[in-house]
């Protein structure tokens, strides 16, 4: 089993082996009659192909494989074909198909129309060419059907388009993405190694690969200007379509530079090699043999020291490239500014405008605070507060406070006083005699307010002068109230 082989049979689920028969079979039947297992058996052969062109398994003349692109013919057939199921008999099928569909699915299309068309394959207008009108009208008449004879594989070419898109990203991402617009300029050999390296594919990219790159670059994605010699990718901006002879030059240079830097480190390595010879025959004692061999590393020599020199003073001529490249495109950005400049002052109008600007804000600016003054003024006269009036509403809510302060510690006192009235009162309350009604209405007997003894006497009489029910005397003049003298109340013991 071949790699082609070996690497179809792995793509996973589309290639599982209960698919193989049916995959393997002439299913051309299956395109009106199931047309889901028709698609999904195509779509399949059209991807695992695409796979097997990107890791450069298709047959193809020379030692180089192409990556994009696919030839189709008995060479393809013979390299799918299994001991067990055969050759693959609707391949015919499969390619005629995407080459059908190809305007409308963009996965497979002619290596030459292709390369030939004028406008991008995205934006193409359903403009079609005569031979297509020719050929879609012969097959509706019946006259023309499509190659499809089982087992054979008609000789073709085709491009597989997402290949092209996906190898195309990666180079632009990378090589177009350089800071300095001379290193966005290369000369094809070096642009071919840098996209192989980009592409993981052989130290060249094929001459086929190559062309379908430049072209789908410049045509589809706008990316690039190129020659036969030169390609350089553009700037953002950029809407040049042709080189300059600035460019071919710069082309050429890093090409030159590129070449000695091969030969410099061959004759490195050459050198090394011709000493450690000189150094074996001189152990052999071959004395010939080691002459030659020494002379031959003097040669050598004498050519690394021209060429490192020669690689020096290009190195040296391209570096000053560089930098006059940069001081071109700081000069370009200081001219902007300039303008830039040029044109905000000109948008300021000038000294005079600005302090004219900044007088007549000072201006406004001391008319609002004029009228905040005069806001600040109206308030405070409107706020004038009569301070005599406000003593007096003082006094009066201090008098009150005062007079409910006094009548509650008065009507406190009496409380208490009845509490302890009552507590020397008999289980049975007896009439009150008379003489023994106070003035403010509580009554006591002789009997408990004898018990009670002489300080309950004196707090009876200071309640009746506190009492509510009298006037009081005028300021200044006070009533003295008689005291009367208690009554002791003969103690029990005394009596007996």
């Amino acid at each position: 089993m071949n790699d082609l082989l070996s690497f179809i049979l792995s793509q996973g689920e589309q290639f599982r082996r209960a698919r193989l028969p049916s995959l393997y079979s002439d299913f051309t039947l299956q395109r009106n009659s199931n047309p889901d297992g028709f698609a999904a058996n195509t779509a399949a052969w059209t991807d695992a192909l695409g796979k097997a062109a990107q890791a450069g398994l298709l047959p193809a003349p020379g030692n180089h494989r192409d990556t994009l692109s696919i030839r189709t013919g008995e060479d393809l057939l013979r390299s799918l074909e299994t001991k067990e199921w055969g050759r693959p008999l609707a391949l015919g099928t499969v390619i005629v198909v995407i080459h059908d569909e190809a305007v409308s699915q963009r996965q497979m299309m002619p290596y030459q129309e292709f390369l030939c068309a004028n406008k991008s394959i995205y934006s193409r207008n359903w403009t079609v060419q005569p031979w297509w009108l020719l050929s879609w009208g012969l097959k509706q008449l019946g006259l023309l059907e499509p190659s499809t004879t089982s087992g054979r594989l008609p000789a073709g070419r085709f491009v597989f388009v997402h290949n092209v898109e996906e190898a195309t990203n990666k180079i632009i991402k990378q090589m177009a993405g350089q800071s300095n617009q001379i290193d966005q300029i290369y000369s094809i050999s070096i642009f071919s190694a840098e996209a192989a390296k980009i592409m993981n594919t052989h130290e060249q990219l094929t001459e086929s690969d190559l062309q379908i790159v430049l072209r789908y670059l410049a045509r589809d994605k706008s990316a690039i200007i190129y020659d036969s010699q030169t390609v350089k990718f553009k700037s953002p901006g950029d809407t040049s379509s042709a080189l300059s002879t600035q460019d071919k030059t710069i082309a050429s240079l890093k090409s030159l530079i590129a070449d000695l830097s091969g030969q410099v480190a061959l004759l490195s390595t050459k050198i090394s090699t011709l000493s450690e010879t000189a150094q074996t025959a001189v152990r052999n004692k071959n004395r010939v043999s080691a002459l030659a061999a020494l002379r031959s590393k003097r040669l050598n020599e004498t050519a690394l020291a021209q060429r490192t020199e020669t690689l020096s003073q290009l190195e040296e001529v391209y570096s000053k490239i560089e930098q006059a490249a940069d001081q071109v495109a700081i000069v370009r950005v200081m001219e902007a500014s300039a303008g830039v400049l040029r044109n905000l002052h000109a948008e300021v109008g000038g000294v005079e405008k600005v302090e004219d600007v900044i007088e007549g804000l000072r201006d406004e600016m001391s008319k609002v605070d004029e009228v905040s003054s005069a806001i600040e003024a109206g308030g405070q006269e409107q706020s004038v507060i009569d301070e005599d009036a406000v003593d007096e509403e003082l006094e009066n809510l201090e008098r009150q406070a005062k007079s409910e302060q006094e009548e509650k510690e008065a009507r406190d006192t009496q409380e208490k006083l009845a509490n302890i009235g009552e507590i020397g009162e008999p289980k049975e309350p007896k009439e009150p005699q008379q003489g023994e009604i106070l003035k403010n209405g509580t009554s006591l007997s002789h009997a408990s307010i004898k018990a009670a003894g002489p300080p309950i006497e004196e707090g009876i009489n200071a309640l009746n002068r506190l009492s509510l029910d009298e006037e009081r005397p005028p300021v200044g003049h006070v009533n003295e109230v008689p005291e009367k003298p208690a009554e002791r109340v003969p103690n029990a013991a005394s009596e007996s």
